[in-house]
């Protein structure tokens, strides 16, 4: 008996799935990164106001994603037309949300640090998150009902994931660059351009390659009113959970990094100014390794291909406790290969979701359901980093600008030690959940 092999994904249909991902990263960490300095210096809003505005906006679209992934099923079931209909509503709603944050109809000198501002920016960026949301569940959703052997879904998420760090890198520099006018054009350009690829895309390439018409995207008609009662409630599912508990506590590792760089970069290295170099060579490396960890799981199957990767990110940070002012270039050395690692946790994950939905019988029927969970858990993970590594510095007596020696250490260890153990922890879930579920080390 021979083990089946996985077709060959063709570039266009890659990136013609893949394309939506460029747009939606617009909405992502980019905008976070963005819109407090903007309204602070533009329109003199205060940064504490500012800071609680975005968490509760934040909290807000991450719990109402369970809920936009049952609409998103609703979608589903009624066919690819009605989806892509609703989908075009929530890309006008996104790209006139997006385009209203940044002015607000009334004179800069009438809105400084008024409440009328802060509702203005709390109103219009819920919109802008809640149209993204329902996007992304989306696209992750359309990917998802194609199911496949592992190798297929690595492909398919690598494209999603390498377009979208490419619109993460549109989005950072195009507003400096070109403008905001321009970045909001951009924006409305690229979500049509995205809405149209889908609509031309097979509705099952899987079935083409293969002759498999159970893998076709489109439902049968007799599932149009009602989701199969044999699949599972999401929190029944043992796979889920425990896949789930891997993906949060990975997810927390990576965002604990993040958010201490900043940190560690001024205070523990004094070079505040090579950041940008810092964060490009970062996220140009998981671009570039995205490819190389298809192959690896073409070879050893998605769960090992993970841990493997998790590996690397323990490897590259193990250092960084030691490296202190005048280390840079070691540092970049960190971020490459951490970047390198960062492309299994970007493909990998969600091909193995797609997986468990598909074992679980609840293809066709009840992927947003999943995806709206899974990505709850997605833009939870930097609440909870935040949570745990800096009150846990300022404990260790870390200031921000502190020159203290202790201070510094603590810090070098936080930001290596912290996500080291994370991704211990994350690796060991992992090896321990494949002895459950044997398939998620599968070739086929």
């Amino acid at each position: 008996m021979t083990t089946p092999t996985a077709p060959a994904l063709p570039w266009r249909l890659g990136a013609g799935y893949g394309l939506l991902a460029a747009p939606l990263a617009f909405a992502s960490l980019p905008l976070y990164v963005l819109l407090p300095h903007h309204y602070a210096q533009v329109y003199g809003a205060p940064l504490a106001a500012l800071g609680l505005v975005l968490l509760g906006t934040r909290v807000a679209d991450a719990l109402i994603d369970p809920a936009l992934g049952r609409l998103v099923d609703r979608w589903l079931r009624s066919g690819s037309r009605q989806a892509l209909a609703a989908a075009s509503l929530a890309a006008v709603l996104m790209a006139l949300a997006f385009a209203a944050l940044w002015w607000p109809p009334r004179a800069p000198a009438a809105l400084a640090g008024t409440p009328w501002l802060l509702g203005w920016l709390a109103l219009t960026l819920l919109l802008c998150t809640l149209a993204y949301s329902g996007l992304s569940i989306l696209h992750l959703a359309w990917a998802a009902r194609w199911g496949g052997l592992p190798a297929w879904r690595a492909r398919v998420g690598a494209w999603r994931e390498g377009l979208a760090l490419g619109g993460v890198v549109l989005a950072s520099v195009l507003p400096t660059l070109a403008g905001l006018a321009l970045t909001c054009a951009v924006l409305a350009a690229l979500l049509l351009a995205g809405l149209l690829a889908l609509r031309t895309l097979p509705a099952n390439p899987l079935s083409q390659a293969l002759n498999h018409a159970e893998l076709t995207a489109e439902p049968p008609a007799t599932d149009a009113a009602t989701p199969s009662a044999a699949a599972p409630a999401v929190w029944r599912n043992p796979a889920f959970l425990r896949l789930l508990a891997v993906h949060l506590c990975n997810g927390v590792a990576a965002a604990t990094a993040a958010t201490l760089l900043p940190f560690f970069v001024a205070d523990r290295l004094q070079t505040p100014t090579l950041q940008p170099l810092f964060l490009l060579g970062y996220f140009a490396a998981a671009a570039l390794a995205l490819p190389l960890w298809v192959r690896v799981v073409a070879r050893l199957g998605l769960a090992p291909s993970w841990r493997l990767g998790m590996v690397l990110a323990v490897l590259a940070f193990a250092p960084t406790p030691w490296l202190t002012e005048g280390d840079a270039w070691a540092f970049l050395a960190v971020c490459l290969l951490s970047g390198a690692a960062l492309g299994a946790d970007l493909a990998l994950p969600g091909a193995l979701l797609t997986g468990v939905i598909h074992h679980a019988g609840a293809q066709r029927q009840a992927e947003g359901v999943y995806l709206g969970w899974w990505t709850c858990a997605t833009k939870l993970n930097l609440a909870l980093a935040a949570g745990l590594a800096l009150p846990l510095l300022a404990a260790l007596g870390y200031e921000a600008g502190t020159r203290s020696s202790a201070g510094l250490q603590a810090l070098a260890w936080a930001y290596g030690g912290l996500p080291v153990l994370l991704k211990l922890c994350a690796w060991a879930l992992l090896r321990r959940s494949e002895h459950h579920h044997p398939t998620w080390s599968a070739l086929s």
